[in-house]
């Protein structure tokens, strides 16, 4: 039987290329048009796509992008990523919204909250990808802390870096205050009994009652139990730290295998076993991490086309373009193909990153997808209500529950 996966899209302003804005069919005047994040993830919810998560972060420049000498030949500015997914919420009906959200800077109570309102708002689709930060340029926009990093290590290694190495340590309790918010009403304790003038049962409202190195939380959400108890929670991960963090906390995980050693699933058995190690060690339930794996896209009619429009984009960025995650340049079977090998590989999903927006995304809905399903390498839309139930995740109980009961 040949392997199925969902596929995700991860959308970042005009694509992943940094020149993509510059492509003619590209809307840069729009980027700051609802319309526009609307019509892109329509076509994504129409094509079938399990999710789609959104970039967002809490600096003018990228990630340890130098502060001083700002490009002005790149896209600056963006909205908001749990805003747009609020926005787009009414607006799509199948897909998960998967905002990304800084934890170094943002306050655990109020995430939680906007990603509990997001999940009532999309009647059970909402997610939330963390990201550790410890950035100087973000650092510099609170003032709240000691300056941060400027670069990762030259090593590569977040244990080489005390900084970025706090910052993990610091969204894991983000993580951690998130869920235990997330279960703090248990579901049934609205009543609503107008008769008796009961509108709560308070024994089933729990003050969480955290203390840790970073964060101190009392009280319980204000946001009742929202459709999927707990929203999905994801992490991009590359390294050991980033790894542990998603074996203790996640339900997903974004990796990045490479193509090595001449066989494509080379690099990723040794991120799940890297992942499996660190599940036995740190993770609680029965429930399996789900693993994805990124790609960034790039699709034309022919390579030959792929090819031109990619080397158009560097040459106007000056530099070819780099990512974290594998980049395929090519036709939409090239990519069904790099799918079909990570699938083979044991991945539960895939998420594409487009080079450009709109373009590619219409090229993954009207073309990658259609393919994917035709070699019976998609993992088809079965018709649960929620994200979780899509991607075979149980409904958690709240932990109260469970402790209640213990006693």
């Amino acid at each position: 039987m040949t392997e199925q996966v969902h596929i995700a899209i991860a959308f970042e302003r005009a694509g992943w290329h940094p020149a993509a804005w510059r492509e003619s069919t590209a809307r840069p005047h729009e980027l700051t048009s609802p319309a526009y994040w609307r019509d892109l993830l329509r076509t994504a919810d129409d094509s079938g796509v399990a999710l789609a998560t959104i970039e967002d972060a809490l600096s003018l420049t990228d990630r340890f992008e130098p502060l001083e000498g700002l490009r002005r030949d790149r896209v600056r500015g963006r909205l908001d990523a749990v805003l747009i997914a609020s926005f787009v919420a009414p607006l799509t009906r199948r897909i998960g919204l998967v905002p990304t959200v800084t934890t170094a800077h943002t306050e655990p109570f109020h995430v939680a909250t906007g990603i509990q309102t997001l999940d009532f708002a999309s009647r059970g689709r909402a997610g939330v990808r963390l990201v550790a930060g410890a950035s100087a340029a973000e650092r510099a926009n609170f003032g709240r802390r000691a300056a941060g990093v400027d670069a990762i290590p030259a090593s590569g290694r977040v244990e080489d870096s005390p900084e970025i190495l706090a910052a993990f340590r610091e969204a894991g309790e983000f993580a951690d205050i998130l869920s235990r918010l997330w279960d703090s009403w248990q579901d049934d304790a609205i009543i609503r009994d107008a008769a008796t003038g009961r509108f709560l049962d308070a024994d089933r409202v729990h003050n969480i009652e955290f203390e840790g190195e970073f964060f101190a939380v009392t009280g319980a959400s204000i946001v009742p139990r929202s459709p999927q108890g707990r929203p999905l929670l994801t992490v991009l991960a590359h390294q050991t730290v980033p790894y542990r963090l998603a074996a203790a906390h996640a339900d997903l995980v974004f990796t990045t295998p490479h193509e090595a050693g001449g066989r494509p699933g080379f690099e990723l058995d040794a991120i799940r076993a890297e992942l499996d190690a660190a599940a036995d060690d740190l993770r609680t339930g029965d429930e399996r991490l789900r693993v994805y794996a990124d790609l960034v896209v790039l699709i034309e009619d022919t390579e030959a086309a792929a090819g031109s429009a990619v080397a158009r984009l560097d040459e106007w960025d000056g530099a070819p373009l780099t990512s974290d995650a594998r980049i395929v340049v090519g036709t939409a079977g090239d990519v069904a193909d790099a799918v079909r090998e990570l699938a083979a590989a044991g991945v539960d999903g895939v998420r594409l990153r487009p080079a450009r927006q709109p373009a590619d995304v219409v090229a993954i809905a009207e073309k990658v997808v259609p393919l994917l399903r035709s070699i019976r390498t998609l993992r088809e839309d079965d018709g649960a209500g929620t994200l979780r139930a899509r991607l075979d995740l149980a409904r958690p109980e709240s932990r109260y529950v469970r402790e209640k009961v213990a006693l």
